[in-house]
């Protein structure tokens, strides 16, 4: 077969920290199959020139992420080094359109091709532009100069190390390259697409670079009706139809003029996002044999926890006075508001990855027949927040339980309380969503169980702590000990807004769902995020890794309807912390599909003609 990759004189490519410069390029070799193994067909070639497009404008956008690379001389063109044509500026790629990606990137989250890294390619359908836009991403995310492509339940997807590569499709015998790998969030999650750079939006700029031996450009003209026209959603109004309207009017002199004038009306967009927190499973296929069955990797279901804060009342002596001499003491008990945040056996020490026994109080387990399911939350006197989708949405949640106070999965826990789950509540919005668990008793408030604050539009800057925790389905020891990472707050870049919290990259486990990211403020804990079991690294490019998440503040319409109320922040110093109440989102993870360092050995995975676009017949 004949692969993608190569060119004879230029190629072009995503390029995300190449500056223009050639010596970020140690090499180009065209005509590989593996990574590890031998390439007798290969040929290698250095770059002397990079020329990146003047409108690209990394972290802010990533808008128009093309590049070219002149190779150091042309390569020979054979059964195993061909060029691909190029779509052209008139090409139309309809919603459903078959397409294929191919490249050496990881085959999952985190999960390198396994040796010998033979070339892989995945077949996906182009996602139209206005689906996208209705998807999880934000509508200003994608711009004309993109193409989405993928599945919209998740499961095929381009990943990291695959940036710069293409997107092709075949029409008349001919492969058209489409796209370009750019960014994504995660890799194969439902509701998120990849995203590609649209080929056809940049005929007349990569003309107008080459002087000589212009590349073939050839038209893909999809057929039948595009789907996407008919796509709407917030911030995607439909799309009205012209019409026409006649006007007769009748003058004394009974002549009848007829006027036909056509109205259009105007559409615009403005941007709308929710990120998705259902386990992503993503699958290709190797390239060697016609025949190989598809490698998948799967993200197995994750944990939610739960949890429940009690104080005890206080005592208060009133003194009165009477008119006789004698003075009578009346003492009287009144109960102390129930506050949160508080966690009186936390040390604040770092002291490894295993939490000690109450270090979180808040915390829950949600279990079914016994068996740990999801993590989740303590954040009122009887309701315990967690991940929606850790309980079907058929369900009433009676035939769950909750488990507060617990440390070990398996071992003893004296201190843990279970409690049934009387009810759910789901926030029920686009895309990702939270659900209450009304438990059916009150839990007894100790030191080893406590609510935790929500975040109501706290702010935390840059540099503050943070902490993750939960119970993992493959680490914890033998006992399954509650797990605990420290991360901190870092800016989002071009992700920054109302709901979105980004930290460093810390190792979320699986069975994270419905489990807290929290940091501390004015002494009280506040939780800013409910995690899911999403990928954990990022797509978007970036100076350095960060994870990015919604915020609470999603949902807090929901919390404010469900609670009534919310929980008072404990009092530190005679200072009562603000009372923050915002809603718990599910972690949305971005991840640059370019490798850390993908300049040790660059591989140009666009082909750009130099003669008439050859006839390829895979």
């Amino acid at each position: 077969m004949w692969f993608v990759f190569e060119t004879a004189d230029f190629s072009v490519s995503e390029h995300d920290g190449l500056s223009g410069n050639p010596s970020v390029i140690s090499a180009v070799y065209l005509g590989r199959q593996s990574q590890k193994g031998s390439n007798p067909n290969e040929q290698r070639r250095t770059a002397v020139q990079i020329i990146v497009h003047p409108d690209y404008n990394s972290p802010v956008s990533n808008d128009n992420d093309i590049a070219l690379i002149k190779l150091s001389s042309a390569v020979t063109f054979n059964d195993y080094i061909s060029p691909v044509c190029l779509a052209a500026a008139n090409s139309t790629f309809y919603s459903g359109v078959d397409s294929w990606v191919t490249g050496w990137g990881n085959i999952g989250s985190d999960v390198s091709l396994p040796s010998p890294q033979n070339l892989m390619e995945v077949k996906i359908p182009v996602v139209g532009n206005r689906r996208c836009k209705c998807s999880g991403y934000k509508t200003t995310d994608i711009t004309d100069n993109m193409i989405c492509a993928g599945l919209l339940e998740g499961g095929k997807d381009s990943c990291q190390g695959d940036s710069g590569g293409p997107m092709v499709s075949k029409q008349n015998g001919r492969w058209i390259q489409s796209g370009i790998v750019s960014f994504g969030i995660g890799c194969a999650q439902p509701n998120y697409p990849g995203v590609y750079a649209r080929v056809s939006q940049y005929e007349s700029w990569i003309k107008a670079q080459i002087a000589t031996n212009q590349p073939g450009f050839m038209t893909y003209t999809s057929t039948g009706t595009n789907s996407d026209l008919s796509v709407s959603c917030t911030g995607v109004p439909p799309i009205v139809s012209p019409t026409t309207t006649t006007t007769t009017t009748t003058t004394p002199s009974t002549t009848t003029t007829t006027t036909t004038t056509p109205t259009t009306t105007t559409t615009t967009t403005t941007a709308t996002t929710t990120p998705t927190t259902t386990a992503n499973t993503t699958t290709t296929t190797s390239t060697t044999k016609p025949t190989t069955k598809p490698l998948t990797t799967t993200a197995s279901a994750a944990i939610k926890l739960t949890t429940t804060n009690i104080i005890k009342p206080t005592t208060k002596a009133t003194s009165t006075s009477a008119p006789s001499p004698t003075t009578t003491t009346t003492t009287t008990s009144t109960p102390r508001p129930v506050a949160c945040g508080e966690a009186p056996l936390n040390s604040g020490s770092p002291d490894g990855s295993l939490s000690s026994e109450g270090e979180w109080p808040w915390m829950a387990s949600l279990q079914k027949g016994g068996k740990h399911v999801c993590g989740g939350t303590l954040v009122s006197e009887d309701k315990v927040l967690t991940n929606a989708i850790c309980i079907p949405e058929d369900s009433d949640g009676s035939e769950y339980t909750v488990v507060l106070g617990r440390l070990k999965q398996n071992g003893s826990n004296p201190s843990e309380q279970p409690v049934a789950v009387g009810n759910v509540t789901r926030s029920n919005l686009t895309g990702s969503n939270i659900a209450l668990l009304q438990l059916s008793d009150k839990p007894k408030l100790t030191d080893y169980v406590r609510p935790i604050c929500l975040d109501n539009g706290r702010t935390f800057p840059e540099g503050s702590t943070c902490w993750a925790a939960g119970w993992s389905s493959v680490n914890g020891g033998a006992d399954k000990v509650l797990l605990k990472f420290q991360t901190e707050v870092l800016s989002c870049g071009i992700d920054s807004g109302n709901n979105t919290f980004c930290t460093g990259v810390f190792t979320q486990q699986q069975g994270y769902s419905g489990d807290p990211l929290m940091c501390q403020q004015e002494g009280s804990w506040f939780q800013v995020v409910v995690l899911s079991s999403a990928e954990i690294s990022t797509r978007y490019k970036r100076q350095a890794p960060f994870m990015s998440f919604e915020k609470l503040d999603r949902f807090q319409n929901f919390l404010i309807r469900s609670l009534g109320s919310f929980l008072t922040p404990v009092i530190r110093n005679g200072i009562n912390g603000t009372n923050s109440t915002t809603a718990a989102a599910t972690v949305a993870m971005t991840t640059s599909r370019a490798t850390q360092n993908p300049f040790a050995s660059v591989l140009c995975l666009h082909l750009l003609l130099l003669a008439p676009c050859l006839h390829l017949l895979s």
